[in-house]
Formats: C-alpha cells, sequence, structure tokens
C-alpha cells in the first residue's frame, strides 16, 4: 500500500469530524419563515397605515356588500385588512376619467357620502378618523381608522367655501392637479390660497400626480408636510406619477411623505421591485419620507404576493431580510403618516388663531 492510500485510510469517520464553530446551517425555507414571523409580529405593533384605497369607488358597482365578513368582488375588506395589520386607510375620492367638470362637486359628495355610510355600517372593524389623535384611538380600539381623501382638486369647483364644507364632512387630503390653479404652469396665486387655506383647516396636500412645478412651488409654499398618496421612485420606472431624485430629496428636507403604490405599472411585478422603491426613496429622501400606499380597489394590477390588502407582511419580511431596522420599518409602516397628521392638526391649530377663513375667488386673484 502506497502512502497515500495509508493516508486515506488513516482520515476518520464523517461521525468522528469536529463540529464546526460556525452558525448551523438554517433551510432556506425556515428562514423565510423566521422572516415572516418577525414582519407579523412587527406589524402587530407598528401596523400600516395604508395611504390610497379606492374602496368607495369599488363599491359602487356592487349591489350589495358586507365588508365584516369578506367581501369577493374587492381588494378589501375586514378579515383581509386585519390579516395584512392595516391600522389606517386613506380612502380615495377621485372620480371616473371623463367626467364632467360640472359633476364633480356632485360625485365628490356621492362618494364621500358611500364611504361614511360604509364606515357606519361596519362599527366592528372600521372607525371614521380626521385627527392623529383619532387615528390613534381607532387602533387602540382593534378598529381601522379611515381617513377620507385624497379627493380631488376638480371637487372645490375653484371655491374655497366648498373647501371648507368638504373638510367640515371629514376630507383631510386633497390632490392638487388637473386644474387651471394648479396645473404644468404651477400654482397660480388662487393655488397658492387655496393651500393657505388648507394649511388653516389642517387638509393635506397630495402632489401624486402634480407637476413639478407645482410640486416645486408647494414645498416652498405649504406650512405643513405635503403627501404623494402614489409615487415611487422615478429613477427605477419612468411613469409620470413617480418622482426624480431631486423633488424626492425636497420632499425629503421638508419632512413630507412619499407613499409608494404597491402597482406593478409603478413599481414591478415582484415584491423585490418594491422594495427597490422603498430602498431608494429611503437612501434619497430618508426614512422619515416613506411610506406604503396599497392602491386596492383602483383598478391597478398588484405584484406577486401583493393582490390585496393581506399582502403586507410579505413586503415587510422581504425588507428584514435587506436589513431594515425595526425603528425605520416603524417609521415605513405607521410612525411617518401619523407624524404628518400630526404636524398638519398643530399647524391648522395654530394657523386657525391668527388667520380668518379666506373669502378670495379665482376671478379677483387670477383674472
Amino acid at each position: 500500500m502506497t502512502d497515500l492510500q495509508d493516508e486515506v485510510h488513516d482520515l476518520p469517520e464523517a461521525d468522528e469530524l469536529p463540529v464546526p464553530l460556525t452558525a448551523p446551517y438554517v433551510p432556506e425555507a425556515e428562514a423565510e419563515t423566521d422572516h415572516l414571523g418577525r414582519a407579523h409580529a412587527l406589524l402587530a405593533a407598528h401596523p400600516v397605515a395604508d395611504g390610497y384605497s379606492g374602496l368607495p369607488r369599488a363599491l359602487r358597482h356592487l349591489p350589495w356588500h358586507d365588508l365584516q365578513l369578506g367581501e369577493r368582488g374587492v381588494d378589501t375588506d375586514v378579515p383581509r385588512l386585519r390579516k395584512g395589520h392595516v391600522g389606517a386607510l386613506f380612502c380615495s375620492l377621485h372620480l371616473p376619467e371623463g367626467l364632467a367638470a360640472d359633476r364633480a362637486v356632485g360625485a365628490t359628495l356621492e362618494q364621500l357620502d358611500l364611504a361614511r355610510s360604509v364606515i357606519a355600517t361596519h362599527p366592528e372593524g372600521l372607525r371614521p378618523a380626521r385627527t392623529a389623535g383619532q387615528v390613534l384611538d381607532a387602533r387602540n380600539c382593534g378598529r381601522v381608522a379611515v381617513v377620507l381623501g385624497p379627493a380631488p382638486a376638480a371637487a372645490l369647483d375653484d371655491s374655497l367655501a366648498i373647501l371648507r364644507v368638504l373638510h367640515s364632512l371629514g376630507l383631510r387630503v386633497l390632490t392638487l392637479a388637473g386644474t387651471s390653479w394648479a396645473s404644468e404652469a404651477g400654482l397660480t396665486r388662487f393655488g397658492e390660497e387655496v393651500l393657505r387655506e388648507m394649511n388653516r383647516l389642517g387638509v393635506l396636500a397630495d402632489l401624486s400626480g402634480a407637476s413639478d412645478a407645482t410640486i416645486g412651488r408647494v414645498l416652498a409654499l405649504s406650512r405643513t408636510p405635503v403627501l404623494c398618496t402614489r409615487s415611487a421612485a422615478r429613477a427605477l420606472c419612468p411613469h409620470p406619477d413617480n418622482l426624480p431624485d431631486v423633488l424626492l430629496a425636497r420632499l425629503g428636507a421638508a419632512k413630507g411623505l412619499c407613499m409608494v403604490p404597491l402597482t406593478a405599472e409603478q413599481t414591478g411585478p415582484d415584491v423585490r421591485d418594491v422594495a427597490d422603491h422603498l430602498d431608494h426613496v429611503r437612501a434619497v429622501a430618508g426614512p422619515d419620507c416613506v411610506g406604503l400606499s396599497g392602491t386596492y380597489d383602483s383598478g391597478a394590477a398588484h405584484p406577486q404576493d401583493l393582490a390585496d390588502a393581506s399582502g403586507y407582511p410579505h413586503l415587510v419580511a422581504e425588507l428584514l431580510r435587506r436589513g431594515w431596522t425595526d425603528t425605520d420599518l416603524a417609521l415605513l409602516t405607521w410612525g411617518n403618516a401619523q407624524r404628518v397628521l400630526r404636524t398638519a392638526d398643530f399647524t391648522a391649530r395654530a394657523a386657525q388663531e391668527r388667520r380668518e377663513a379666506s373669502r378670495a375667488n379665482i376671478a379677483e386673484l387670477d383674472g
């Protein structure tokens, strides 16, 4: 027998080999279960404030619904909201495309009335909320806080009085786009007065879909942090509602909030694509500037594993895999939206002590 054969025969058996000092091998399935378990635990403490839901429009097409038991005709119902750990839901009052301009106010009021009716008929799962304190109270009672808005700027019919009436009925967010006073050219003098009155009332400005000129002027003028209720990173996807890095940086500096939509069109077909956008927004604008927008029941297609409101734990699990800290995740899901609402409440109370309701009109300001 050769020396080499002697060495082979002298090798220890496999069960005699020393145990390595490195961490034990964890099967991929077990690792995934661990991340998903951590996601559920984190969301139980810091639920999702979902920045955009098209539920009111979707329910108009159903002859009958029961969101408490579960509703097959929509993406959103109470069981799926609870499974996804959604603690607050911003209900969009946006109008169908092609609606006549003279129908905007009435159609918005109809959607607002429907949303209020849905909340009232599901008291075990939903609760109306206008302030940050009411949102927190609803969560502490095990209910989903429903915040009304965004509504389209066309719903004002160029009237600050209508803005005040809508606010008295619960409107909390208004999208500044699609009107003569908030256009591709930016805000007119009347548009600036609308924004000042919104700050006085506590109505948040939504800049998703607004022109870059309007976004820039609102960021310079608003005393209250603004929202982009459905905007991702234009650097990753050139969708017109997504924001370029220069505006993301300005939004972060202004302590605003970019709520990344869970849509295949704006972010991509996979959970990892959505996570890429969240990574990018956090890197450019900061962890205080990023939030989530399910955009469910809006007619949009959604990424795999995020088909309805129950899918949020899968997204949080992906972010945990990428090394997001619990602190940054708590800001993403809940903390940032609460901060913006709380700041708007404080600013409105202070402004109402200094400033009377504006009686300006578009004719005298814009000619």
